[in-house]
Formats: C-alpha cells, sequence, structure tokens
C-alpha cells in the first residue's frame, strides 16, 4: 500500500544549480579546467566527487589524491557561500501546497538526496522540519544511481520500498529510483528514461496524482 512520498531536493524542492555551476566554474577557471553548460549537465544529479571526475575526465587531467581532496573541498566552500543567499522564495513552485496535501492524507514524507548539504539547504529555505524523515550523501555510502538513498528513505520510517513514490529531476535518480523497487515521477521540461510519469512542476500535482500513478503502476492504493 503507499505509504511514503520522498522528493529529491534539488530541482525537485529547490533549484541551486546557479550556485553549483558558479563554483565549479570557478573551480575550474582557478586550476585551468575547461567547464560549460554542457560539461554541467552531465553532472545533474551525480555526487561532488563523481562531478569533478566528469571535469578532469574532460579535460584529460589526471591528479593525485590530495590535489582531488582539496579541490572537493574548494568547490563545497564556494558552494556552502552561495546557499547563504537561499531564502523560502526559493522554494519551486508547488512544493508547499503538494506537502500539506500529502499530510492531510495521512502519507509518510521523506527527502532522499546525494548532496551533503542537505541539512544547510533545508534550514535555509525553512523546510528542515517538514518531512518525516532526511536521507543524504552524509549517511550513505553509495551516491545515486545506487539506490541505497531511497531504501534508507524507506527502512528509517519501517516502510516496503514497494510502497513508496519517488519525484526525481534527474536520470541518476530515477534509476536509483527504479532500482529500490519504486514508483519514479520525473519532474522538469525534459523526458526522464524509465520515469512512470512526468510533471514539468510540482505546481500542478496533487495526492491524487500520486495516488492515480502508484495504483497505475503497481495496482495498489494507499493504506
Amino acid at each position: 500500500m503507499l505509504a511514503l512520498i520522498i522528493f529529491d531536493l534539488d530541482g525537485v524542492i529547490v533549484s541551486t544549480d546557479r550556485f553549483h555551476y558558479e563554483a565549479w566554474k570557478k573551480l575550474s577557471d582557478d586550476n585551468g579546467l575547461e567547464f560549460n553548460e554542457e560539461v554541467n549537465q552531465l553532472l545533474r544529479g551525480v555526487s561532488r566527487s563523481e562531478s569533478l571526475k566528469i571535469i578532469l575526465e574532460k579535460n584529460n587531467r589526471i591528479i593525485e589524491a590530495p590535489e582531488f581532496n582539496a579541490m572537493l573541498e574548494k568547490k563545497n566552500r564556494i558552494y556552502r557561500d552561495k546557499l547563504q543567499d537561499l531564502t523560502e522564495a526559493d522554494i519551486l513552485p508547488g512544493v508547499i501546497t503538494l506537502l500539506e496535501d500529502i499530510n492531510k492524507n495521512n502519507l509518510l514524507t521523506a527527502v532522499g538526496s546525494s548532496s551533503k548539504n542537505t541539512p544547510l539547504i533545508l534550514k535555509r529555505i525553512g523546510l528542515d522540519k517538514s518531512f518525516d524523515t532526511v536521507v543524504d550523501g552524509n549517511s550513505i555510502r553509495k551516491s545515486k544511481p545506487d539506490p541505497e538513498v531511497f531504501i534508507k528513505c524507506a527502512q528509517q520510517l519501517k516502510t516496503n520500498p514497494g510502497d513508496c513514490v519517488v519525484y526525481e529531476d534527474a536520470a541518476a535518480g530515477i534509476e536509483a529510483a527504479l532500482a529500490a523497487g519504486m514508483v519514479a515521477i520525473g519532474v522538469g521540461e525534459n523526458e526522464l528514461p524509465g520515469a512512470h510519469r512526468m510533471a514539468k512542476t510540482l505546481k500542478s500535482e496533487s495526492c491524487s496524482k500520486i495516488i492515480t500513478t502508484y495504483t497505475r503502476v503497481l495496482g495498489r492504493g494507499p493504506a
């Protein structure tokens, strides 16, 4: 029975794309690396470590572990500084209304994100107390597309993976949700392979729509 709705963070609840881009761009410029929008698109839904590997690979650059780790730390410092500008006004359209609708229907909610900055971001936008659980990059060993983050959300709320629906805006996240045995709803303008349904934003979403999608895919309604 449907019991838990899991939300990815960046691109679903809030958008910090511009901050990520600016941080990676500055890091790349400071280290003589080429970085542009095309490369940036490859980083969607990917961990910080994997993102840097992609940038280095695109530049045919090989570096030792100490330098690699130093670059990761520098990127995160730049990014976290930029996050101080985040406010409740940055919450994406439809998020608050959908959360209220889900709560009225007595379903659980969670955030499942690979970002280690999830607690800071949720606090900056005033949603740090709005979910039944939060699982982020600080409590997982494997990032998306590995399903660990979503499976942990279900485990923490004593819910079966098959009783969960995930909202995701990245291909890696959709892959992770499917691997976990969950229903996956893609968010954004571009079609995401494997998603059971797409939603341009959460503005047109409702608990009724979630239940309809879940029932269509798995044939089971809410508890």
